[in-house]
């Protein structure tokens, strides 16, 4: 796929991109999904500020820890959080619903699975929460960034036409840079059966809102789509692999996870600041120290990202050596 990509190089760097009536149908054809459910964005970040800035009036329901650019975007005073009490920040629907229920939530989000804990919510549970926000006329945000790292992960998604359409209140958010591995590219998308939402969001994005390599990118994307499948399933036995090796460790408590990283907290020996700042200067690992993050309250935690054999085992064996 790349190295289609380089052979078009020239043309991509020298040509506009097509507009957001085109993006939206290759974005379309991408997911299976219907053009007018479709907002392409320059990264799910521009949607995300798009979304909370501009649809989401009254009080936001958030689940801490969380992706904290979604509670930036929110005013203050609107922002409801809801910390889960127990060492693993682990929740379910009926948590979800027994909390927000009640205080008056005009919007709710949920990132399913959460970042930075790897909690996931089952698909039919997560059909329960959408059901129950229907019923209370709250709008709920899915960020289904990496749901492509769930087990089963092709009947996870929220992304089918039957589902978005039946629930017209539900939006999604899918960051394309999570699970295809392309950052670079600022791809993103929101769903919506909430189509006047949809129009909406599409005129107050920039008129070229997303490159020309990302374009192109989803217009040959399907080409590859087995075998992207097939490194998602593979991906799954390494984490399961990856886990066990880091219960090894003495002085880390390694929290389940349906994503792509792990949320370890540091239970002994450095301090979250300490075992980061030591993995990179001597090492040349980059892990991220959490502790900064709201609801840690200054505890020590760090996320460990899931990786190819190569690079797992080598922080593995550096982290067993400590």
């Amino acid at each position: 796929m790349k190295d289609e990509m380089r052979a078009n190089f020239d043309t991509l760097l020298t040509e506009y991109p097509s507009g957001m009536a085109v993006n939206s149908l290759i974005a379309s054809k991408y997911f299976g999904i219907k053009q007018e459910l479709v907002c392409v964005g320059n990264g799910a970040a521009e949607l995300i500020k798009c979304l909370i800035e501009n649809h989401c009036s009254g009080k936001t329901g958030f689940i801490l820890p969380t992706f904290e650019e979604y509670p930036n975007r929110s005013l203050p005073e609107n922002a409801v959080f809801f910390t889960p009490e127990n060492r693993d920040f682990s929740y379910t629907a009926d948590d979800v619903i027994g909390y927000f229920g009640g205080k008056g939530i005009s919007s709710l989000l949920l990132i399913n699975p959460d970042n930075p804990s790897g909690n996931y919510i089952p698909f039919n549970q997560l059909l329960r929460l959408i059901d129950w926000t229907g019923k209370q006329g709250i709008r709920l945000i899915v960020d289904e960034s990496f749901v492509d790292f769930t087990e089963n992960h092709i009947q996870n998604s929220l992304l089918k036409n039957s589902i978005l359409e039946d629930n017209p209140h539900m939006t999604v958010v899918k960051s394309i840079s999570k699970s295809y591995g392309v950052p670079g590219l600022r791809l993103g998308i929101v769903a919506s059966a909430d189509t006047d939402m949809i129009r909406s969001m599409r005129k107050e994005v920039a008129i070229w809102n997303i490159n020309s390599f990302g374009e192109f990118y989803m217009q040959i994307f399907n080409k590859y789509e087995k075998d992207y499948f097939d490194a998602c399933d593979k991906f799954i036995a390494e984490r399961e692999l990856f886990y066990n090796e880091l219960k090894e460790i003495p002085f880390l408590r390694v929290i389940p996870s349906q994503a792509n990283y792990f949320l370890c907290e540091v239970t002994g020996r450095f301090t979250s600041a300490e075992l980061t700042g030591l993995l990179l200067q001597k090492y040349n690992i980059l892990v991220k120290d959490c502790g900064g993050k709201s609801a840690f309250s200054g505890l020590n935690y760090i996320r460990i990202a899931v990786r190819d054999r190569n690079d797992n085992h080598y922080l593995y064996s550096t982290l067993k050596a400590l």
